[in-house]
């Protein structure tokens, strides 16, 4: 009797509907369709940095350039964005990396990615150390970029607060001295 019933269940697990990973990938596409949405802000200064840091991560994951930059192209700000689907497409059709970089070289937003690619394709060099330098950099340059913004507020703040607190402290400061010196010096000699 009981292994009858175990038979049975064992043959209801067997025969029973798998669910399958169709829901899971419809959903996943519905993210990937939500981030290529181009109502998507695009002033964020450290997006170019990490792009490049994932286009690193997925260099080292060891996936072609070609792969990897259309990978990063979908999350990308969108100078970078339209240079690495354009490279990748290139790529894959099996362009020389020289001409699939060639056009991203005129763009100053992408001219370095650009640079570094093609020196990684000539010489057969890592390309993620250098995605990662050029992420590094970027990054120095969005810092120094808000430090320059802050102590150039502070200086914009300083003029407004001194055409405020000047004419008080001369009028509450300085003039009730000068008057009593005056006061004192002048005083028996005018007279």
């Amino acid at each position: 009797m009981i292994s009858a019933g175990l038979g049975l269940l064992a043959a209801a697990v067997v025969v029973s509907p798998r669910p399958t990973s169709t829901p899971r990938l419809s959903r996943l596409h519905d993210v990937v369709v939500d981030v290529e949405d181009p109502a998507r802000p695009t002033d964020d200064p450290l997006a170019v940095a990490t792009a490049f840091d994932l286009l690193a991560a997925c260099l080292r994951a060891g996936l072609p350039m070609a792969t990897a930059a259309a990978a990063v192209a979908v999350s990308a700000p969108a100078p970078l964005s339209d240079s690495l689907r354009r490279g990748a497409d290139l790529l894959t059709l099996g362009a020389d990396p020289a001409v699939a970089w060639e056009a991203a070289v005129a763009d100053p937003a992408t001219e370095s990615l650009a640079r570094m690619a093609r020196r990684s394709a000539r010489s057969g060099s890592s390309l993620a150390g250098a995605m990662t330098e050029l992420a590094a950099q970027r990054r120095a340059e969005a810092e120094d970029a808000s430090a320059a913004q802050a102590e150039r507020a502070g200086v914009l703040i300083s003029g407004p607060l001194g055409l405020c607190f000047l004419p008080a402290f001369v009028c509450l400061g300085i003039v009730p001295v000068v008057v009593g010196l005056a006061g004192r010096v002048l005083g028996g000699g005018l007279l």
